[in-house]
């Protein structure tokens, strides 16, 4: 008799170890679902209108150019001018290149921090409106880098437009 009451205790042994793997999955199944809904974000509807200070930032003079890099890859630069026509300091810009393919659909869309070109060391340096703001009524060349452009580019000039400003 002795022997007929072993197999209950392995088939008690193996519910146990089943109720606390189902235990365990069930725990980590709602941890997962807690940590996806702490980290879920509000879908990024379309963005507000520009400040209405963009259209006080004048774009002219575009040129185009490129060079080679250190390891041997072609950057590309957008150079012109920015003009300030507004009354107040523009501390920081941020613009929105598009450049298109032969058929005039968008190639390629880059959003970037506009910065002023100084030119007084050895070389020219892209510097951040931060530390060279752009006062009322004043002109400065700028400069954009591009590590890439789209092989499908029609190699005319792209679009730039201001998309925000910070002014004080």
């Amino acid at each position: 008799m002795g022997g007929l009451s072993q197999p209950p205790a392995a088939s008690e042994e193996r519910d146990s170890s089943r109720r606390t793997i189902a235990i365990a999955v069930a725990i980590v199944m709602a941890v997962a679902v807690i940590v996806a809904l702490l980290l879920r974000t509000e879908p990024k509807g379309t963005p507000g209108p520009p400040p209405a200070y963009t259209a006080k930032l004048q774009i002219s003079d575009i040129k185009m150019s490129a060079a080679e890099n250190f390891v041997g890859a072609t950057v590309s630069y957008v150079d012109g001018t920015v003009t300030n026509t507004g009354d107040k300091t523009v501390t920081k810009a941020v613009v929105e290149v598009v450049f298109r393919d032969d058929m005039g659909q968008m190639a390629q869309r880059e959003t970037l921090p506009l910065r002023a070109l100084k030119t007084e060391g050895p070389y020219p340096e892209a510097v951040d409106l931060s530390t060279s703001p752009l006062a009322p009524a004043q002109s400065e060349p700028f400069r954009l880098t591009f590590e890439s452009i789209s092989a499908q580019w029609n190699r005319q000039y792209p679009e730039i437009k201001v998309m925000d400003v910070t002014v004080k």
